[in-house]
C-alpha cells in the first residue's frame, strides 16, 4: 500500500512539475523579449502592462526615430526585427522604434483589448456560447486605444525622441484593432498595416463601420496617411470576405488624404500571412511616404 502511494505520490510531482515546465516555458514565449523590457502602471487599464522595445542597433538618445507600435507582443517579433535589419540604409524606416506590447499572461485580454466596443451590440449574429460569454468578449478597444495614447505615447515621448512617422501594426484581433483605431483616432498615426484582420466579426460589423467612416470623412483630413492590409489565400472564407469588403470600400470611397495598398499572399494560411507581410507593408509604407517627399505642395 505504501508503495502504491509512493508512486502516486510520485507521479503527481512529476505532473507538477511538468505542468510548471509548461507555464514556464509558455511565460518566457508570452512575457519575455530579447529587448528592452518596461512595465506601465495604467490607469486607464487599471493593471500593470509590459511593453517590448527595439531599439536600432547605432541607437543615438539625441536623434529622432519612427516609431512602430504592433499589438501581438512576441508573435513575428523575430520577423520584424529581421526586416528592419534588412531594411535599406536609405528607407527613412531603416531606424525605427519598434515597441510590441503583448496580451497579459495570467488573464485573457486579447479579445478584451482589440474588438472594438461596438461589436455585439445591435448585431445580427446568434448568442455566443455560455464558455464564451464572460465580459472580456465584449470588447474594450477603447480602454485600450487610451492607454496607448495616453500612457504608452506619452511614456515613449518622454524618453525617446520621435519622427512625426508613427506606424500602428496589428494581426487577426490586432489588424481589426488597427482598422478601429483608424477611424477613431486618424491622426495618431500616419502608416496603419492590418495583416488577416478579423473585420467579419459579429456580421461584418468592422467592416460597415469603417466603411461608414470613408464614405463620411472624404478628404476631412489634412494629413497624408497610408493604409496597407493584408490576408492569406488559404484563409477562412469568413477573413477573405472581410477583406474583399474593406478593398471594395477603400476603392468606391477614394479619399485624398488616405492612400492605402493591398495584398493576398497565394496558398498562406492565418498564421503565415504575417511573416510574409511585414516585408511588403514597410517597402509600401516606405514609397508612400517618398511620394509625399516628391508631391509638390499647393
Amino acid at each position: 500500500m505504501r508503495i502504491k502511494k509512493a508512486i502516486i505520490l510520485n507521479m503527481l510531482l512529476t505532473a507538477s512539475v511538468f505542468g510548471l515546465a509548461i507555464t514556464g516555458v509558455s511565460y518566457y514565449q508570452n512575457d519575455i523579449s530579447e529587448f528592452v523590457d518596461v512595465t506601465l502602471d495604467s490607469k486607464v487599464l487599471k493593471e500593470s502592462r509590459k511593453v517590448f522595445i527595439r531599439l536600432p542597433g547605432s541607437f543615438d538618445k539625441n536623434k529622432a526615430y519612427p516609431l512602430i507600435i504592433k499589438t501581438d507582443g512576441n508573435f513575428n517579433l523575430a520577423n520584424w526585427d529581421k526586416a528592419l535589419k534588412t531594411l535599406n540604409h536609405e528607407s527613412i524606416l531603416n531606424e525605427s522604434i519598434l515597441v510590441a506590447i503583448p496580451n497579459q499572461f495570467f488573464t485573457d485580454t486579447r479579445n478584451r483589448d482589440l474588438v472594438p466596443p461596438y461589436a455585439r451590440k445591435d448585431v445580427n449574429t446568434n448568442p455566443r456560447p455560455k464558455h464564451e460569454s464572460s465580459p472580456e468578449i465584449f470588447g474594450k478597444a477603447d480602454l485600450f486605444l487610451a492607454f496607448i495614447e495616453q500612457e504608452l505615447l506619452t511614456y515613449l515621448e518622454a524618453n525617446y525622441t520621435l519622427t512625426e512617422n508613427r506606424i500602428l501594426t496589428g494581426f487577426s484581433a490586432g489588424g481589426s484593432f488597427t482598422l478601429y483605431t483608424l477611424h477613431t483616432k486618424p491622426k495618431l498615426f500616419n502608416g496603419y498595416f492590418a495583416f488577416s484582420p478579423a473585420a467579419w466579426y459579429d456580421d461584418m460589423t468592422v467592416t460597415k463601420r469603417f466603411d461608414t467612416f470613408l464614405k463620411t470623412n472624404i478628404n476631412c483630413i489634412k494629413q497624408p496617411t497610408f493604409l496597407y492590409i493584408t490576408v492569406g489565400g488559404a484563409e477562412h472564407s469568413l477573413m477573405l470576405g472581410a477583406y474583399n469588403n474593406l478593398v471594395t470600400s477603400l476603392a468606391k470611397h477614394p479619399n485624398d488624404w488616405l492612400k492605402w495598398g493591398s495584398t493576398i499572399n497565394n496558398n498562406a494560411e492565418h498564421n503565415q500571412n504575417p511573416a510574409l507581410s511585414v516585408d511588403k507593408a514597410l517597402l509600401n509604407y516606405t514609397a508612400f511616404l517618398s511620394s509625399q517627399i516628391n508631391t509638390p505642395s499647393d
